[in-house]
């Protein structure tokens, strides 16, 4: 899912209540919108009514597909056409000529309210036989018939802080949740760092969950045992590890106590989602995550000739695109060159399965491999074992590496020699073995052994 909204080129449509066995419908989300202001609104109205009417109707949608309303909860829609629950939606029903001229200027439109970055949850009612705390349907035409903008008709209702976010981006809005298992060891960048953001806002309601201190997107001791309480709290399994059910609970009850489908909204403001990891990776990027796609390619490609080997520079250049393309080719994904999240999971596994199915000639080297999963602490096992040999090596031969001892427990000493080496090798200095820290950490023992 993207940080920011954008508009999606199709929305999903339960026709009955949430729980009713009734079909499903996929319409493109302005035609969507046509019918809903089609089927709720009278196209005699004042165009400012329709207009101010419009807007509600798009950022009441959109908040159902941005905070997954529905899907958090295991359905397979992204917003039912009862209107106890949703907005009206009359499959097939004839759209008038004004409000489809009118969509198709607002569709990509939506309100926010004050600093925050979700689409409102702009709630509203015909104003006749329903009443209710937001916007009044028949109220908006008293009010256009004053003379007020749609903006100011807005206003009246949802108050002075709302804004028109205009001409959002449209594209396609893929789940959130990331296609893998997310578990200690795990790098998941941007989506570890979601969970871990969002347990912590969380434990504000339920503080029996314990604190992540370091939100970095590395799966840590800290997210396990939040991860297992939250389970725990919430009746899941409690094996620590971020699943698809874990994954939308986390997401449904994060939406709750923030409120983001009320009216009177917590909200969320953009430096709560900032990025600090790309979303993707392209010609022209640079950095530490550009040299572990371009170390992972390598690997791949000593063992698969179709694959070219590139230099392990951290700059995505025409080589590297060329080599994402090559690997993209042969394992079925869509052959753009840009390492996204499918691409990215894709290269993981071939990774991992590549490693535990070495021929016996290379068995003897594994040990010197990366084992597919970040070390972090609280980690333990034979890979922990391992760098910590390593570590004490180089730490027997230079001052600057604290001297560890070896017993497969990544703790605070096992951390500080990493940092050590970092900081050696010019690496970020987080404390966590990912592929790039692994292999300096096996370049210098290699040098000192």
């Amino acid at each position: 899912m993207p940080v920011t909204p954008v508009i999606p080129d199709y929305i999903t449509v339960h026709l009955g209540t949430p729980n009713s066995n009734a079909r499903n419908v996929t319409v493109p989300f302005a035609d969507y919108i046509k019918n809903v202001a089609s089927s709720e609104i009278y196209p005699s109205w004042p165009e400012n009514a329709i207009r101010a009417n419009v807007y509600a109707q798009v950022s009441f949608a959109l908040n159902r597909i941005f905070t997954e309303y529905y899907r958090s909860r295991g359905y397979n829609f992204d917003i039912t056409n009862s209107t106890a629950y949703d907005q009206a939606y009359v499959d097939g029903r004839d759209i008038f000529s004004n409000v489809s001229r009118i969509v198709d200027e607002l569709f990509n439109d939506y309100v926010t309210k004050g600093n925050q970055i979700q689409p409102y949850f702009t709630e509203y009612c015909d104003g006749r036989s329903v009443t209710c705390r937001g916007l009044s349907q028949w109220g908006t035409v008293t009010l256009a018939n004053q003379g007020r903008t749609p903006y100011q008709i807005l206003q009246n209702y949802y108050g002075n802080d709302v804004n028109i976010v205009r001409n959002a981006p449209v594209r396609n809005v893929p789940e959130s949740y990331p296609g893998r298992l997310l578990r200690l060891g795990s790098y998941g960048g941007e989506e570890i760092r979601t969970i871990q953001r969002q347990l912590n806002r969380i434990r504000r309601n339920y503080p029996s969950i314990p604190a992540i201190p370091d939100a970095n997107g590395f799966f840590d001791a800290a997210t396990r045992a939040a991860v297992i309480q939250f389970q725990r709290i919430f009746n899941l399994a409690p094996d620590g590890i971020v699943g698809k059910a874990t994954w939308y609970k986390i997401k449904q009850i994060y939406n709750a106590v923030k409120k983001l489908s009320e009216l009177y909204s917590e909200g969320i403001t953009i430096s709560e989602v900032e990025r600090i990891f790309s979303e993707t990776l392209r010609r022209g990027n640079r950095g530490s995550d550009v040299r572990a796609i371009q170390y992972f390619l390598n690997f791949l490609g000593f063992f698969n000739d179709r694959l070219p080997q590139i230099q392990v520079d951290g700059i995505f250049g025409p080589a590297t695109e060329n080599a994402v393309r090559q690997f993209q080719s042969q394992y079925g994904l869509t052959v753009d060159g840009i390492v996204g999240r499918a691409t990215w999971n894709a290269i993981l596994d071939a990774y991992y399965s590549t490693l535990n199915s070495l021929p016996d000639e290379y068995r003897s080297y594994s040990s010197l491999l990366y084992p597919g999963y970040t070390l972090t602490t609280g980690t333990s096992g034979n890979a922990v074992t391992q760098i910590q040999t390593f570590l004490r090596v180089i730490a027997q031969n230079n001052s600057a590496v604290p001297l560890i001892t070896v017993d497969g427990i990544y703790g605070d000493r096992t951390k500080a020699a990493v940092i050590a080496v970092q900081k050696l090798a010019g690496l970020p200095q987080n404390g966590v073995v990912g592929p790039l820290t692994w292999n300096a950490i096996v370049n210098l023992y290699n040098e000192y052994r």
